[in-house]
């Protein structure tokens, strides 16, 4: 989380003729680097969803989030452009599921609690016959496993999990508690990193929005479901760095001193941050190589090294 701003360069101003803000691009260049929110239905797979998104905007590629299974529902999150490099980091966040499953006649209030407790935790996950990837045993942590509500065989239940568990798993090691077989009925991916369900939009809302922007040159609708890629990294402590430096970084340049215009002090040496333009705009992520409260006493040398460049080269011009 950020913290503290040092600013270090009051002076410094940026060039209005390039770049902008992320909140006022238009559509084109959402898209260029952006992400929308899929609530998926039941029947197709992520990437069938994903392919029919692609393929409705014109675009060449498109990534998505975190792989849900066919029969399940929910927020799927979608990325395009520039923003498909972050496709790794987002499949590593949280993932929030309710689901209905049936479990074995006459099971009692206490094993059902006594299940889901051994649940819960640290727990081996074994991927089901079902996924396509390879079959291993591994770990993941349940952050929360409740009972919601329980109608005879029918339990509606909620797990809030570490990214890649698998729920399908999860029923069956419970049926192993229980005695019996448990099966999963329904499954509903609630949230997916910190983006709820509620900002998920259907595929047949993206049509409309769609048609209205190209054949009626409203994009009021498309803004509101595209939106900048540094809308998914405002977590992370921010450098907020000069149009010059800004280049460089996009050319695969290290920040050097001269280029910062302010930094968190909350940044640690190792740490991941965000380096921005005095617009706003995500330049890179970084990995801090020197404490940020370190940064204003230094008057050269290399304060953080790219491992992701979001910016285009042809956003700000060269200086060197």
């Amino acid at each position: 989380m950020s913290g503290e701003i040092r600013l270090l360069d009051p002076e410094a101003s940026s060039d209005p003729k390039h770049g902008c803000d992320p909140e006022m691009r238009d559509v084109k260049a959402r898209l260029a680097a952006g992400w929308l929110l899929i609530d998926k239905p039941a029947g197709p797979s992520s990437h069938q969803v994903s392919a029919w998104a692609r393929d409705m905007l014109g675009l060449d590629k498109m990534g998505h989030g975190g792989t849900l299974d066919p029969f399940a529902t929910g927020a799927l999150m979608l990325l395009t452009g520039g923003a498909m490099r972050l496709t790794s980091r987002i499949l590593k966040g949280g993932k929030q599921y309710v689901g209905v499953i049936r479990i074995p006649a006459d099971t009692s209030e206490e094993d059902l609690a006594e299940g889901i407790k051994n649940l819960t935790g640290r727990i081996h996950n074994v991927p089901p016959k079902e996924s396509a990837v390879k079959i291993q045993v591994r770990q993941r942590t349940i952050n929360s496993f409740d009972l919601i509500e329980r109608d005879e065989r029918l339990v509606l239940i909620s797990i809030d999990c570490e990214a890649g568990t698998y729920i399908r798993t999860m029923a069956r090691d419970l049926g192993l508690f229980l005695g019996g077989p448990v099966e999963l009925i329904e499954l509903r991916r609630s949230r997916t990193s910190e983006h709820l369900e509620s900002e998920a939009v259907t595929m047949h809302q993206l049509a409309d929005a769609i048609h209205l922007w190209r054949e009626h040159d409203q994009p009021e609708a498309m803004l509101r479901l595209v939106q900048p890629v540094e809308t998914l990294l405002d977590s992370l402590p921010r450098i907020v760095v000069k149009d010059g430096a800004a280049a460089a970084l996009a050319h695969g340049a290290p920040l050097a001193r001269p280029g910062v215009v302010s930094v968190d002090l909350s940044a640690s040496e190792g740490d991941e941050v965000l380096v921005v333009t005095m617009k706003g705009e995500a330049v890179s992520l970084a990995t801090m190589r020197v404490d940020g409260d370190a940064v204003e006493s230094m008057k050269s040398g290399e304060i953080a090294r790219s491992n992701t460049v979001l910016m285009s080269t042809e956003v700000y011009p060269k200086r060197w």
